[in-house]
């Protein structure tokens, strides 16, 4: 009996052996497949980076876009204002030329409207004298009408 029951312990060492390598050759196995989903999830986790990269690197070459489009706009609309604001200057001065001219003239209107009683019949008989008579008063400038007239302007009138 001996040994029949060292063959059956020599048998279940080789049992216990081969379970023992099936185990471990198992959990090789196991620590490849497990390894190999890592490296793949590792691999996508890398794609999904790149990808994330990409676009925003795509973003940023977008917006600069963007911006250059901007800045272009704002120097257009700079150059613009400028020369809006240079053309009102001059305007303005010119207004200002414009308005004095009017004043100086109006005050000669006056002076001559003032004077009309003192100089007047000397003037009016010396271009009646011009054989043209006195029923032509077109070209007798004290017996136009307008020269009665100030002359009216105001800077409303110039904008448009």
């Amino acid at each position: 009996m001996a040994s029949s029951s060292g063959a059956s312990s020599g048998s279940s060492l080789i049992q216990n052996s081969g379970s023992e390598e099936d185990l471990v050759a198992l959990m090789d196995q196991r620590k490849r497949k497990r390894m190999l989903s890592n490296r793949e999830s590792a691999r996508r986790s890398r794609m999904r980076k790149q990808k994330h990269l990409d676009d925003l690197v795509s973003q940023v070459d977008q917006l600069r876009k963007e911006n250059q489009q901007i800045l272009t706009s704002v120097n257009i609309t700079t150059q613009q204002y400028m020369s809006v604001e240079a053309e009102n200057s001059v305007l303005r001065a010119q207004m200002g030329e414009l308005s004095h001219r009017l004043e100086s003239l109006n005050e000669i209107i006056d002076y001559l409207n003032a004077s009309t009683g003192v100089f007047g019949p000397a003037v009016a008989s010396t271009l009646v004298n011009f054989d043209i008579g006195p029923s032509d008063s077109f070209f007798n400038p004290m017996d136009m009408a307008y020269m009665n007239q100030p002359i009216m302007a105001s800077a409303d009138m110039l904008q448009y």
